[in-house]
């Protein structure tokens, strides 16, 4: 069976809806649910019920359209204030650390490939490569699995990990290109390879042109967007939400077009707009978790189709030796000395960064661009990854509240905020809700009696499950909740 103008909407409901009844029932035993969709897709592929879908560079427009939603919503959630104590940790994570990563795995690779009874045999650029599409944690899985964990961490280790799996992909996306080229250079005729010095100044060329115009891309359509939806007026909420949709495919496509990293554009854009006083923003926000889930769910989908598990399986010993090497020696070793500077991070948040590697759609996707591109052993690079991804999210994905409890590092989640669903122009103050205790009420039992701070006031009572408009003369029971308005100052 294979996808056609007729089918392709029925195919796809039917896996979506599927692989969320999938994911509910895999969620009892503690499992991921991006890796029960990634599984879902391989059941309905040609190695399980038929269905046939192997256009690679389909499957590569998806996963970039994806991504751009992941890093985008995952930027907007990042706040500064969280992420300011850890900034230099999280940055040298995901610039040295990726180059380390794929320094280490890639020559672990090579060795392996020079080892005879080993069933690939690659060059060292070839390994690298390999080693490349892999080095980035993935931000769909660590954004979704820890925000989904109900855990808080210690030590600002949440902010960290998630600033590193949001800005680690662009470094990763720029060495596989990078080594894409070298490839493929060095695959050629004698008389065709560049010089060594050519090679190394394309390299470093096409580096500063992705960070630096990926840098300045971010941050000016970031505060140009601000500028904009704050003046624009719209008299529809939801079309400010699929308004930041287009610009933030604009901004990828733009960076892109400038020889600039898009990935690293959409997401500084989305911390930028996410930091500042916009219209809607819950509006906004519901838009976007919704959105995030749903390209999740079909990158994963698309990405379980596109992988054939029996070809998969023939590189699977090989793989397993990669993936235990990257989780117990060439990811903890890069952590060690790219935090080595940062003296007060301790061993144990080291160790709980190292283990929360986690690989997913991101290495996929990267490994899906040698294929495009036509490079020797890169169907060896798709399944090798493939593999990796599984390993990584059933061992680690799986662990992290065991492990976080195991270092001491998890603390009890505090109590959401509901605020009754009600949201206020963040210029006019902040919501809060209290609960009302015996003591709250030893001098009066009305809102007339009731000490509150100067600059605050209540706008809704809500008793079990009735609401009750508030006045003076209410009489206020123990246990009650009540939905407070505060000034900008009693806010801070």
């Amino acid at each position: 069976m294979t996808f056609t103008s007729e089918n392709i909407l029925l195919i796809l409901s039917v896996l979506i809806f599927s692989s969320i009844l999938i994911s509910k029932a895999g969620y009892r035993f503690g499992l991921p649910s991006l890796l029960l969709f990634l599984v879902a897709g391989m059941l309905f592929g040609v190695d399980g019920l038929g269905l046939q879908f192997n256009d690679v560079k389909q499957a590569q427009f998806i996963g970039m359209c994806s991504l751009c939603v992941i890093l985008f919503s995952g930027g907007m959630e990042t706040k500064v204030k969280e992420i300011r104590p850890i900034l230099g940790p999280g940055l040298m994570l995901s610039t040295i650390g990726v180059v380390l990563t794929t320094v280490f795995t890639g020559l672990f690779i090579y060795v392996l490939s020079i080892w005879e009874s080993c069933p690939i045999s690659l060059p060292l650029v070839t390994c690298l490569l390999l080693a490349a599409t892999m080095s980035s944690t993935d931000s769909a899985s660590v954004f979704n699995i820890l925000r989904n964990s109900r855990m808080r961490l210690k030590n600002n280790l949440q902010p960290m990990l998630e600033l590193e799996s949001g800005s680690n992909d662009p470094m990763a996306y720029i060495l596989t290109i990078i080594l894409i080229q070298l490839a493929n250079s060095l695959a050629g005729d004698a008389a065709g390879t560049p010089e060594t010095w050519t090679v190394i100044k394309d390299a470093f060329t096409t580096l500063f042109l992705q960070f630096g115009v990926g840098c300045a891309g971010g941050a000016v359509f970031g505060f140009a967007t601000v500028w904009f939806l704050r003046r624009v007026g719209l008299n529809n909420a939801p079309l400010y939400a699929i308004m930041l949709l287009s610009v933030m495919f604009f901004s990828y496509t733009a960076t892109t077009y400038l020889s600039g990293n898009g990935y690293l554009a959409v997401y500084i854009a989305g911390i930028i707009i996410g930091n500042n006083n916009i219209p809607y923003r819950k509006d906004i926000s519901s838009f976007f978790d919704g959105i995030t889930w749903l390209v999740q769910i079909i990158m994963f989908l698309i990405l379980g189709l596109l992988v054939n598990p029996h070809e998969m399986m023939k590189t699977a010993p090989v793989a397993l030796l990669i993936g235990l090497f990257m989780v117990l020696a060439g990811r903890p070793l890069s952590v060690f000395i790219s935090l080595a500077p940062f003296r007060k991070i301790s061993t144990a948040s080291k160790l709980f960064i190292s283990w929360v590697g986690l690989r997913g759609a991101a290495p996929i996707l990267f490994a899906t661009y040698p294929v495009v591109e036509n490079v020797q052993g890169a169907d060896v690079i798709f399944n090798v990854v493939f593999f990796i991804t599984l390993l990584s999210l059933i061992i680690q994905g799986s662990s992290i509240p065991a492990s976080a409890r195991m270092f001491k590092l998890n603390e009890e989640m505090p109590e959401e905020e509901n605020t009754f669903g009600v949201e206020v122009p963040e210029e006019a103050g902040k919501l809060v809700e209290i609960t009302l205790t015996e003591e709250s009420l030893l001098h009066g039992n009305t809102l007339k009696e009731l000490k509150l701070p100067e600059g605050m006031l209540v706008m809704m009572i809500k008793r079990n499950d009735k609401f009750i408009v508030p006045n003076g003369t209410v009489e206020l029971k123990a246990g009650d909740r009540l939905l407070i308005i505060s000034d900008m100052e009693n806010a801070s």
